[in-house]
């Protein structure tokens, strides 16, 4: 995979004027939408759910690229495919280790995309016997809940120890503190999808800071 797939985060959207936003970074050549979903207890903050989601898949051609950073993510697996997802990524850190796979499994069943995403203090050896069966392994180089945050640099050292094990057709997304500073980081070390919010949404010319992250 060659090009570097950009996926702007509505975290750091106008929640009042979601549609415009959204369709502004498709206009502007984005490749998916992320969605931070978040349920005030695997992370501090509250955000989004299904109906959100639903009614997203309406307004935009992009993938939905809906990352769960909330407890039991298997109970809610068939709602968000059926709302419209196209990728969903739980956490590993949200769920027993002998429900990865089975959760995994249940993603793919919808057709949608299976991602596992880690933590800044996660060790990346823990997922690598999950890699054959993901089709993405999204690295947060922040910890999980708030947008804005600035970029942690070891975790971006995680991506180099997925690459080496990973087929060539998994998607490594890297999500925290990305602008085009660390998206050259994180691309060197063999990241192939760069998520990003305020980086894009707080720019004053959006198209430029996407092509920047490229």
């Amino acid at each position: 995979m060659n090009k570097v797939i950009i996926s702007p985060s509505i975290l750091s959207a106008d929640f009042a004027n979601l549609e415009t936003d959204i369709q502004k970074v498709e206009s502007y050549g984005a490749d998916w939408i992320h969605v931070d979903v978040m349920d005030g207890h695997f992370v501090p903050n509250i955000t989004i759910g299904v109906p959100v989601v639903k009614s997203l898949k309406k307004i935009t051609n992009l993938l939905l690229d809906v990352h769960l950073m909330i407890e039991n993510p298997q109970n809610y697996i068939e709602s968000f495919a059926k709302a419209g997802a196209d990728i969903l990524t739980f956490h590993f850190e949200s769920v027993d280790n002998n429900l990865i796979v089975p959760i995994i499994n249940k993603i793919k069943s919808f057709g949608v995309k299976a991602g596992l995403s880690i933590k800044p203090k996660t060790d990346p050896e823990l997922i690598l016997p999950y890699l054959n069966d993901l089709d993405l392994v999204l690295i947060m180089t922040v910890e999980p809940g708030f947008g804005g945050q600035k970029f942690i640099n070891y975790c971006a050292e995680k991506i180099k120890n997925i690459k080496k094990n990973a087929n060539n057709d998994l998607i490594i997304q890297v999500d925290g503190g990305i602008n085009a500073e660390t998206a050259k980081i994180c691309k060197e070390y063999g990241a192939n999808s760069l998520v990003a919010g305020s980086y894009i949404y707080n720019s004053n010319d959006i198209k430029s800071a996407i092509e920047s992250l490229r």
